[in-house]
């Protein structure tokens, strides 16, 4: 046998190989772009862009690249914006996400890269004589990022299925605001906004004051925790740029991995770059609060798109969770 012929064919095959390797990484993008909504759902994609945590993750896989992000109010100008194939990621709320993904199927094909967190999102009011669903009357106006679309919009018609056994009781009383400017006119007393359903850390300034009690919680529909944002893409990002991908997601991994280890860095990313009104080690606080968790894992989604599709919000609920989720994170413990 001779070694050094040996040797050298399999010096050969290795360096054919990393050569079709690069040639296939180097008919990738070379950007990236984010859309995002704001507050702490999506609080890996204000690391990522602070810490250039994807530019760290594409190099180690030898194909750089540059990420650009841009803040959204509404989750309809986050789908919208790819749609349009102005951003290759959206993060929002999961239900605007389980929208898009119905009504893409066949066509763009947009799917979940990855849950970002389970958190309650809380219903607040400033009205004193609102103490549940039930009390709300027509001069009441509840502020939401977006009417029928946003995540808290449907959690909201959930609870009024459960209060009245009629899901759009409410929705005449809904407002779109962006949570910053909607948690401005609860406090202010000086505008229409009665109550607000909105997502940390809005709901825990509104609560600081003493006027604002909590009507319900998230949780309180779903029977317990859920997933209550997410990162998604078109499938044609997704098969047409694998090492993008996987560079998006091991650096929503290591970003996850600082929330848990470090929470106050991620606090002081998170307060400098949405000028929060809290305090670093307010927002530190919450991060280290049992009922947020950090995980690109999906937890619960069959609860919303059962009762989507029985409205008839969607054509038709997944079989899986998985139907939702590129295969990527299949292997991962979901529900």
């Amino acid at each position: 046998m001779n070694t050094g012929k040996t040797i050298g064919l399999a010096l050969g095959v290795a360096l054919l190989a990393g050569i079709g390797l690069s040639a296939a990484a180097a008919t990738e993008v070379d950007e990236v772009r984010f859309a995002r909504m704001q507050g702490l759902g999506y609080l890996q994609i204000y690391l990522l862009q602070d810490l250039k945590l994807v530019e760290k993750q594409a190099a180690a896989l030898g194909h750089p690249v540059t990420a650009v992000y841009t803040a959204l109010a509404q989750p309809t100008a986050v789908n919208d914006a790819l749609l349009s194939g102005s951003a290759d990621f959206g993060a929002a709320g999961i239900t605007p996400f389980i929208v898009l993904w119905d009504k893409t199927r066949g066509s763009a094909e947009i799917k979940a890269a990855a849950a970002l967190n389970s958190q309650p999102a809380f219903l607040n009011t400033i009205n004193p004589n609102v103490r549940n669903l039930k009390d709300f009357t027509d001069k009441d106006r509840i502020a939401l990022p977006a009417v029928k679309v946003a995540y808290q919009a449907t959690i909201l018609e959930m609870a009024a299925d459960q209060a009245f056994g009629q899901f759009d009781r409410l929705d005449t009383l809904t407002v779109g605001l962006s949570h910053p400017d909607a948690t401005n006119a609860l406090l202010s007393g000086r505008s229409e906004i009665t109550a607000h359903f909105t997502s940390p850390p809005y709901q825990y300034q509104q609560l600081a004051d003493p006027r604002v009690h909590r009507v319900l919680s998230s949780y309180d529909v779903l029977g317990g925790p859920g997933t209550f944002s997410g990162l998604w893409a078109p499938r044609k990002f997704h098969d047409g740029n694998p090492t993008v991908f996987k560079a998006v997601l091991a650096a929503v991994e290591e970003a996850n991995a600082i929330i848990k280890a470090e929470p106050k860095r991620a606090a002081e990313i998170f307060v400098r770059l949405d000028h929060a009104k809290q305090s670093v080690d307010e927002v530190a606080a919450l991060l280290q609060d049992p009922e947020i968790i950090y995980t690109i894992a999906p937890q619960n989604i069959t609860k919303y798109t059962d009762f989507m599709a029985r409205v008839g919000i969607i054509a038709k609920a997944p079989a899986s969770w998985k139907d939702l989720f590129f295969p990527d994170i299949h292997h991962l413990a979901g529900s």
